[in-house]
This record gives C-alpha cells, structure tokens and sequence, in this order.
C-alpha cells in the first residue's frame, strides 16, 4: 500500500490546483447524481473561507510525488475539537483507498485530536458511506428547512439548489 504524503499548501499555484481539482471532484459527485448543472457547486468564497479559518491547515495529498487530492482540516489546540472542512479525491484517482489513506494521514497528523467533525449532503451516498462505514464517523444530526445549520449564512450551501439542500453532520470521537 502506497503511503499519503500530506503536503502543506505554500504557494499559490498549489492553492490554484487544489481549487480546481476539489471543484471538479465536487461537480462530478453532483452531476452523477442530478444531471447536468450549469453551477459551480462549490464556488471559491467557500473554499476561501475554509482556508482562512482560524486554525486552518490546508494539504495537498500525494503518492511518490502524484497528486491524488487535498484536504483542509480547521484545528482547536486547546479543545481538541477539530474540524474537516474540506477532502476531495482527484476524479481520476477514485475508488483506489485513496480516500480513506488520506483520512488516516488526517488522524496521524492530529494524534492529540478528541473529536473530528465533519458535513456532507444528504445525497452523496458515496461520502456517507465513506465517513460511516469507512472511517468510523457517526451521524449526529440532520440539518433541512426545518432544523437549519446555525453556523449556515446563506439560505443554501454554496450553489446546491434549494431543493438538494440537505446535509449531515457527522462526528468521531478518537479518544
């Protein structure tokens, strides 16, 4: 099993590359499931305010030196309760493990972590089951038009319509 090396984001042509490929890794999750849309579903402000978070650490995954995907996670050194706002396989580099050795890089990483959380939509059964029965999340809690995301500004989450905005919430607790 090839090992992922978690590269930190220093320039702005790996910050460029990791927007355009966790972008177009996003796009395709949502045109698999809805069809075409003309939309950008994660637009950059969303992407910029995950690398501007305080406590924000921003990687570009790698195996012997090929990009295969990125991550940003948000960390809270006094709580232990951090964040994983953002992980993308490359479209190219799916359904190889590759997911799942970027989350155990993750873990590695942040050995002092208490709890890591995370959200994805309710319709990317793929994510769900990667977080659940992969890497050992639990959900707990649903947010919809009845029971919205406090943390969510907007009325919907990036460019997902309305109508598809749903999303999980979910938690693993490490120690």
């Amino acid at each position: 099993m090839n090992k992922i090396n978690l590269r930190p984001i220093i320039t702005i042509e790996d910050k460029n590359t990791f927007v355009s490929e966790i972008q177009e890794a996003f796009q395709d999750s949502y045109v698999s499931e809805f069809g075409k849309y003309e939309k950008t579903i994660l637009p950059i402000e969303d992407i910029e305010e995950s690398f501007n978070t305080k406590g924000s650490e921003a990687y570009i995954a790698e195996i012997d030196g090929e990009r295969v995907g990125g991550t940003i996670v948000v960390i809270d050194d006094t709580t232990g309760y951090n964040s994983l706002h953002l992980l993308y396989v490359k479209s190219d580099a799916q359904n190889t493990g590759n997911g799942f050795k970027i989350w155990k890089a993750i873990e590695e990483l942040h050995p002092e972590t208490r709890i890591w959380e995370t959200h994805t939509p309710y319709y990317d059964k793929r994510n769900i089951h990667f977080y659940v029965n992969r890497c050992g999340f639990k959900i707990v809690e649903f947010f919809n038009p009845k029971h919205k995301d406090p943390h969510q500004i907007s009325e919907t989450a990036g460019n997902i319509p309305k109508e598809n905005n749903y999303f999980f919430r979910f938690e693993k607790e490490m120690k």
